[in-house]
């Protein structure tokens, strides 16, 4: 229970609200204090004025004989009044004798004096009236104690109300907030044991914990979707390598038993040495999207001319359109400068202009297009006659080894467009794919490496 967060929590704002009523009372008391003070002593002035105005009007008897009357009416000690002559002896009041300690000059004090055989602390107001007669008149400070000690008294109830509430509000957020790590826990604990399916759950309130445990569900759908790529690019490795290496294994293996002549011989190890070219291929192209996905190509940013590359790389395709009867053609609208990698960017332009190759029947065409948008960013656009790629496929076709019923029979391993993609994200980008009717229009658009 001392360790939990909860129950710390509330100790220390329990503590923080004890520390602000004592703040908040501190300066209450002394506004008081310094209240009851300045009032104390203008009632005794008060008192010391009309006392001495009855001297002016009836005399030092007509005084003494009003001081008797006002003792005798009055509370016991409620007033400390007192007329002395000339040799401070006392001639009317409820002292005995004049006190000692009281300073000779007139004036306000407060000393501590003996009334009624008990020592006090009183207030008093000293009068020099004429004649040499002397009046004195004074409270008990001590009156007014109870009421500090009942302000005292409900400051520390105050406290220790508070501190309870605190404490009881403070096991109730702990019961309540360990009750939510404790699904956390149990939700954590699935997870690790292989369940990458399960999720924090989410409560109708808006807190905290809700925006945690969003943010938790979104990283784990995010780590679910990793290990499942991983889990499909290992399959797609080992079924794409199997085949290659599959007949490779077959070719080394009738060499060995056939021993045929030397020009079938060579011919067989030609053969071979293709089937190791597209293992290599394979590895050679996921190092690739591998040194992308790190962004190994952001040392070499530069100012690239995207529709410079596009003409190149059209230009570098010509070639095998023309063998395959396919007209390939570029139209540049406006320069197209970007920064980038111009070894990545022609890479993935050529994989546009060598996919659109593949699935282009004879006498088709592939237009290639390069323009500037409003906002900055580079449109590269390849656009083919082929068959296209079906809607519910559009999405996937970006995900590495996929491929499509259209690409079951054609060369490569569906690593083409997951590099396209992972260029154009590389360069602040994205790979858009559309219909061309027919045909595909697979649109890159660029914005630049920072």
């Amino acid at each position: 229970m001392i360790r939990s967060s909860a129950l710390t929590l509330s100790v220390g704002y329990v503590l923080l609200g004890i520390v602000a009523l004592v703040l908040f009372a501190t300066p209450l008391w002394y506004a008081w204090r310094v209240s009851v003070n300045g009032g104390r002593t203008e009632l005794l002035q008060e008192d010391a004025q009309r006392l001495s105005a009855i001297f002016q009007n009836r005399g030092a008897d007509g005084l003494a004989r009003f001081i008797d009357e006002r003792i005798g009416l009055q509370i016991a000690n409620e007033r400390i009044l007192l007329l002395a002559d000339a040799s401070l002896k006392p001639l009317a009041g409820n002292l005995p004798q004049w006190p000692s300690g009281v300073p000779e000059q007139p004036g306000t004090y407060t000393v501590s004096i003996s009334v009624a055989g008990r020592e006090i602390r009183a207030g008093l107001v000293r009068t020099a009236l004429p004649g040499g007669y002397t009046l004195l008149v004074g409270r008990d400070v001590a009156r007014l104690r109870p009421l500090e000690k009942s302000f005292w008294y409900g400051l520390a109830g105050a406290a220790g109300i508070f501190s309870l509430v605190g404490l009881i509000g403070g096991l109730l957020v702990r019961r309540v907030v360990l009750s939510r790590i404790d699904r956390i826990n149990q939700t954590a604990a699935r997870i690790m044991q292989g369940d990458l399916s399960h999720r924090l759950p989410l409560s109708r309130r808006d807190d905290e914990f809700n925006t945690l445990s969003r943010i938790i569900n979104r990283m784990l759908d995010q780590t679910e979707q990793l290990v499942h790529g991983v889990r499909n690019v290992s399959n797609s490795i080992a079924h794409d390598l199997r085949t290659p290496l599959t007949e490779l294994r077959s070719r080394l293996e009738e060499l060995v038993i056939l021993r045929p002549p030397n020009e079938e011989a060579l011919a067989e190890i030609e053969a071979a040495v293709a089937d190791v070219d597209r293992v290599i291929d394979i590895f050679n192209a996921l190092l690739r999207l591998s040194k992308i996905d790190a962004g190994a190509g952001r040392s070499e940013v530069v100012e690239v001319d995207a529709a410079d590359a596009a003409a190149k790389a059209v230009e570098f395709y010509q070639p095998s359109a023309e063998l395959k009867g396919i007209s390939l053609t570029f139209e540049e609208r406006g320069e197209a400068p970007i920064l980038g990698d111009p070894v990545l960017l022609a890479q993935a332009i050529g994989n546009l202009i060598d996919n659109a190759l593949k699935f282009t029947p004879e006498n088709g065409s592939i237009a290639v297009e390069t323009r500037r948008r409003e906002n900055g960013a580079v449109e590269i656009t390849v656009a083919d006659t082929g068959p296209g790629i079906p809607e519910a496929e559009k999405p996937r076709v970006i995900d590495r080894f996929y491929r499509g019923d259209a690409s079951r029979g054609t060369p490569g391993a569906g690593l083409g467009l997951s590099l396209v993609g992972a260029v154009a994200k590389l360069h602040a980008g994205s790979l858009e794919l559309f219909d061309n009717h027919p045909g595909l229009r697979a649109r890159m658009i660029l914005s630049g490496m920072a």
